[in-house]
C-alpha cells in the first residue's frame, strides 16, 4: 500500500511539473492580448507582418525544451537577425504575466 501511493505521488508531481501552471489562452484571449500588448501591429498568427507568423515561431522552435525562456526573453528585450535584419523593439512595459501568456500560447499553434 505505502509503495502504490508512493508512485501515485511520484506521477502527480510529474505530472504537475510538466504542465503549465495555468491554461493556455484560448485564440481569441490570445488575439486580445496581442492587441493590448501591440504585438499585432507587427505579427499574425498565420502569416508574416513586420515579424513572423506565429505559426512559423511555433514550427522553428518545436522540441527545443528551452524556447518558452529563450522566447520570454527575446520579447521582453528584443533582438534581430533570426527572422531577417528587421529588429524587434524591446518590450519593457508589456508585463512577464502578458509575455509568459502569449509565449506559452504561441508554442502550441501548429501550420
Amino acid at each position: 500500500m505505502k509503495t502504490a501511493v508512493m508512485v501515485a505521488l511520484a506521477a502527480t508531481a510529474a505530472a504537475m511539473a510538466a504542465a503549465p501552471a495555468y491554461a493556455v489562452l484560448d485564440t481569441a484571449a490570445a488575439e486580445a492580448l496581442m492587441k493590448k500588448d501591440n504585438c499585432a501591429t507587427c505579427h499574425a498568427i498565420d502569416k508574416k507582418l513586420i515579424g513572423p507568423a506565429y505559426q512559423d515561431v511555433a514550427a522553428k522552435y518545436k522540441g527545443d525544451k528551452t524556447a518558452q525562456a529563450k522566447l520570454e526573453k527575446k520579447v521582453k528585450a528584443g533582438g534581430s537577425g533570426v527572422w531577417g535584419s528587421i529588429p524587434m523593439p524591446p518590450n519593457t512595459t508589456t508585463s512577464d504575466a502578458d509575455i509568459k501568456e502569449l509565449v506559452t500560447w504561441i508554442l502550441t499553434l501548429k501550420k
